[in-house]
């Protein structure tokens, strides 16, 4: 990657601490970058990680930069509020670059990561994608309490467009957004009742009227919902090529964790319903969602999805009815759910008593 000036390349930016899992899908969405860089063989960039930790990032070619508490809990204040350092970063990396984008952690990539830096522009601020309007939930507690405020202030109104910050990309020159960004957090996270999306809220209000705005859902996928199964995926792909997430086979492999939820065909979906008809009416959705576990998808990433789904299964069935070990004991011992089930009902069994002991 030895194009142009490397102070002038676009930066990508991933801020990343905490469980584990965060560092998987860190991994796993910068390999995805890489891997579809190829399409733009002519352009470099480079990657910039925040972490508290470097380990998980060795074998692959980014700067990090190594976050300890003190910094992370500097950028969090005046609240303790831990969304408020991903404005903090991306301001940072602002200051020394023309252009960067910091990207969370739970996305992957369908095209070259150029293609993103290609929708920043001056006066333009890319996000994930655009949402809503503000005015359209006014039930929504974040409406109810800060409203009136914005009004008074003449700083938004109902037709607000609510952002979803899983991407956010900007020119240096434009880097002023961020500072406002993170007033505005500061002035109403005392008001917000402890809104987990108050950052993305402020960096909306912070654009409105002011900044272009483009989206990206078409160049990457960023898989907050139904997060288990993707999470499955990914943690399939790095136990095949953690060791060499750069190899041919591993960059091919990239592609095939792809953004569809595994599914059975059609016909087969059918064949579950009509199984389904033999156990009593409360247990026949539980046992079509453990059947989606149990197909055999040709591909080996969405094969990996099975335990996700199960839990999944479990966990929509404990929602419809309480269900106590004892009576997930019954429903699995009924003969239809083990005839239907046939020679993956040990293994579904299993994982299922496993999770509802937690």
């Amino acid at each position: 990657m030895t194009h142009g000036h490397a102070s002038a390349r676009p930066q990508l930016v991933y801020l990343v601490f905490g469980p584990h899992t965060y560092h998987q899908e860190a991994q796993f969405s910068i390999v995805s970058a890489l891997a579809n860089l190829r399409k733009t063989p002519d352009e470099a960039l480079d990657i910039q990680v925040y972490s508290d930790r470097p380990e998980p990032y060795q074998h692959l070619p980014v700067t990090v930069h190594t976050l300890d508490d003190t910094t992370r809990e500097a950028w969090n204040q005046p609240y303790g509020y831990h969304f408020r350092s991903k404005h903090v970063v991306l301001r940072q990396v602002l200051a020394s670059y023309p252009k960067a984008v910091l990207i969370d952690t739970d996305t992957f990539f369908h095209q070259s990561p150029m293609e993103l830096f290609r929708r920043i522009q001056p006066g333009t601020l890319l996000c994930n994608a655009i949402g809503a309007n503000y005015g359209d939930d006014p039930q929504c507690p974040l409406f109810q309490s800060v409203a009136p405020m914005l009004e008074a202030r003449g700083l938004a109104d109902r037709n607000l467009p609510l952002l979803n910050s899983g991407v956010i990309g900007l020119m240096q020159e434009d880097a002023s957004l961020l500072d406002q960004s993170i007033a505005l957090m500061d002035t109403y996270y005392p008001h917000a009742n402890g809104a987990y999306t108050l950052e993305e809220f402020c960096l909306s209000v912070a654009a409105y009227r002011r900044m272009h705005v483009n989206q990206c859902t078409d160049l990457i996928h960023h898989y907050w919902s139904r997060k288990q199964l993707f999470r499955a995926k990914v943690q399939a792909w790095l136990a095949k090529h953690q060791h060499a997430p750069l190899s041919c086979q591993a960059l091919e492999d990239v592609a095939r964790v792809n953004a569809q939820l595994p599914k059975p065909p059609a016909l087969q979906r059918l064949g579950y319903k009509a199984l389904s008809l033999t156990l009593p009416a409360e247990q026949r959705q539980f046992l079509r969602e453990l059947m989606y576990g149990c197909y055999d998808y040709p591909n080996e990433f969405d094969r990996a999805c099975a335990p996700a789904w199960w839990d999944k299964a479990l966990e929509n069935a404990s929602a419809r009815h309480p269900l106590c070990q004892k009576k997930l004991r019954q429903w699995l011992e009924h003969p239809g759910m083990r005839l239907s089930l046939g020679q993956k009902h040990g293994t579904v069994r299993e994982s299922l008593l496993r999770r509802s002991h937690h």
